[in-house]
């Protein structure tokens, strides 16, 4: 498990996907920071981690990412840590269009294709 602030090389990623879940790699964004977490065995992991390293819960969302797959499903907004009622978030995924947007943008930054 790693915390990405520069950015990570696509190559990287299908490395890490093949360890662990064959096509995909889940990620942690944090949406304030800019940053991500990425080969955590559970997103909850990796907001462990970034909360560790000076991220609020707040600003933290799931998400997994399909390196293989071309255009915008090569994300996936689909995590439990994204169940947040009083926030306004409802369900597993990113019910927000501005904050999935946000995280698309810091993505496709540190994901180096």
């Amino acid at each position: 498990m790693e915390i990405v602030t520069e950015g990570i090389t696509l190559a990287s990623l299908r490395e890490m996907a093949g360890k662990k879940f064959g096509d995909m790699v889940k990620a942690v964004v944090d949406v304030e920071r800019g940053i991500m977490a990425v080969d955590g065995e559970l997103h909850a992991d990796e907001e462990g981690l970034l909360l560790e390293n000076g991220s609020k819960q707040a600003s933290l969302w799931g998400i997994n990412i399909y390196p293989d797959v071309a255009g915008d499903d090569w994300l996936e907004f689909d995590s439990l840590i994204n169940l947040r009622p009083s926030q306004g978030n409802r369900s597993r995924g990113v019910d927000d269009p501005q904050i999935r947007e946000k995280i698309k943008g810091i993505v496709s930054r540190l994901v180096r294709r």
